[in-house]
């Protein structure tokens, strides 16, 4: 190719922009190999110049794939160069000029090579235009069938809720990725899979395990001595059980299965900051990694109370509060300096610290307030008063107070509503409260 002494053909390239290329060639040559060219070639008016129209981008293809026509030997597939771009646009040019000794050839090697996700959508452009010879391409980009997806599924989900191996935390975290991944909708698109009866209950199942291994660790560390905790990987495993559990979280709020699960944690939030506190008396201190984890699993449980998707009775919501806001309101500067350092040891969610307060204050305001008055009081007489802002559950405590003496006076000067009446004055309530109240 290329030799102008001994070719009697040109070849010339042309695009709309006006660019022409010509190579010299030998007639010969392309018509035993190219359908194209043997075709234009049977027509009187084209026996010294070939026309072949493309695009920009294609002219380099198109001079490979007429190098390759002079090399071509009994296995195409020795002689195309390696790289899936540079197949994919000869195999393009393949295709439109009819060349059948290399489209195969190029198939097979973009079959048994990996693809970025760019070149997987030009693959997609091409493989209608070669029929079944793209059989052995589709089986890579087929859809997975359902049960193939429930199958792996259940796999992840077994492995994501096994006990915690530090040897294999960075799987674990993985396949629980993946987990998320597989429920997400994205761009408008339905999630990969949406799991029937059989795997919600196998879900639910492997969850449950998950919360008792927890309750076994914090039962454990309890009755540990200081100083085997602080030494060797007990603090490490317990962390890694707050990521489970962060992540149980995620997964059961898609699925929404939150309510069966919150009392678990609810349950064992007394615990977990029992160990905090004995952590934080001890020389050693209480590690930030393990503080920022527990608040993650918290705040995912406080803002499934504060958006009323899991309801807890007065009791149980102020347990909550009580417990994790002292907690939260001590952490955060300690982890604050710990995510801005120059070492960067805990890697902090930016939004963490404005969801738990909005979740904060949404829970307060739905306390009694005589509850209310209790928190209020403490935080201003906290030295952290500055997080979290609970301005906005003062404002309305206090115009509250004010409504609620002018509302209740009012009622409680007119004898003729008994039902408010008696309630306000400490009495008891008829049969007919209710339908009273409604």
């Amino acid at each position: 190719i290329g030799d102008r002494s001994t070719s009697d053909l040109v070849v010339r390239l042309r695009t709309e922009s006006g660019r022409d290329e010509w190579l010299y060639c030998h007639s010969s040559v392309l018509t035993d190999k190219c359908k194209y060219f043997s075709e234009r070639l049977s027509i009187i008016d084209s026996r010294n110049c070939v026309d072949v129209f493309c695009q920009d981008s294609d002219i380099d293809h198109h001079v490979n794939l007429l190098r390759l026509l002079y090399v071509l030997t009994d296995d195409p597939l020795e002689c195309i160069p390696h790289g899936v771009t540079n197949v994919l646009g000869i195999l393009k040019v393949a295709v439109n000029l009819s060349c059948s000794q290399l489209i195969p050839a190029c198939v097979q090697y973009i079959e048994a090579v990996p693809w970025e996700e760019a070149e997987e959508d030009e693959i997609l452009k091409i493989i209608p235009k070669i029929g079944s010879l793209a059989e052995p391409i589709l089986g890579r980009l087929k859809p997975v069938d359902k049960s193939i997806v429930e199958k792996i599924f259940v796999s992840a989900v077994q492995f994501a809720t096994s006990l915690p191996h530090l040897d294999s935390n960075h799987i674990k975290a993985s396949a629980q990725d993946q987990i998320e991944y597989l429920l997400t909708e994205e761009d408008d698109d339905e999630p990969l899979l949406t799991p029937g009866d059989d795997i919600l209950s196998l879900l639910r199942d492997s969850m449950k395990r998950l919360f008792y291994k927890f309750d076994d660790r914090l039962n454990s560390l309890l009755q540990m001595p200081l100083q085997s905790i602080s030494e060797g990987n007990e603090m490490k495993l317990f962390e890694s059980h707050l990521s489970d559990l962060s992540w149980a979280f995620l997964i059961l709020n898609k699925l929404d299965m939150m309510p069966e699960f919150i009392s678990h944690w609810v349950d064992g939030s007394e615990k977990v900051l029992q160990i905090f506190e004995r952590l934080m008396s001890s020389e050693d201190g209480v590690t930030t990694e393990a503080s920022l984890k527990a608040i993650e699993a918290s705040a995912k449980v406080l803002e499934a109370i504060s958006y009323g998707t899991v309801i807890l009775p007065t009791q149980r919501r102020l347990q909550n509060v009580k417990l994790w806001l002292p907690f939260v309101r001590k952490m955060r500067p300690v982890i604050d300096k710990a995510s801005s350092s120059e070492n960067q040891k805990v890697k902090l969610d930016g939004d963490l610290w404005q969801s738990l307060e909005a979740s904060f204050v949404s829970i307060i305001l739905g306390l009694p307030s005589g509850d209310q008055a209790g928190i209020i009081t403490e935080w201003l007489s906290d030295a952290n008063v500055r997080y979290p802002d609970l301005r906005e559950v003062f404002e309305m405590w206090c115009h509250r107070a004010r409504m609620a003496k002018k509302r209740f006076g009012n009622i409680a000067g007119n004898p003729s509503d008994g039902v408010i009446t008696n309630i306000v004055a400490g009495g008891g309530t008829n049969d007919n409260m209710d339908d009273s109240l409604a």
